[in-house]
């Protein structure tokens, strides 16, 4: 994993707990909402990759931040550019002009 998706995990943990922190929501209540293990939290909270998206979503719903989750990848902007270069320009046909044969 490079430094920089490890810097946005441990940035997104961080984010987690500070969220559950400001709820004043205890490990314990946290993980039994949550339907997982202390160990989970501190690893979801310290930016683990190894978290899955599922127990993601969990922790986010026990925390009412659920909603966030569809905010990721919404904006392809470069999806979008790369796409609208492969569409090639149509070509305005010119009327031909007929030719009467008599």
């Amino acid at each position: 994993m490079y430094l920089s998706q490890k810097k946005l995990l441990q940035a997104l943990g961080e984010r987690l707990r500070l969220a559950r922190l400001r709820r004043h929501m205890a490990v314990d209540v946290a993980c039994e909402r949550a339907g997982i293990s202390r160990m989970t939290l501190y690893r979801a909270e310290a930016g683990s990759a190894a978290i899955a998206l599922g127990t993601l979503l969990r922790i986010l719903s026990v925390l009412g931040l659920e909603a966030d989750v569809d905010l990721i990848a919404r904006d392809d902007k470069l999806g979008r550019l790369l796409q609208d270069r492969q569409l090639k320009p149509r070509r305005r046909t010119r009327a031909t002009q007929r030719v009467d044969p008599s």
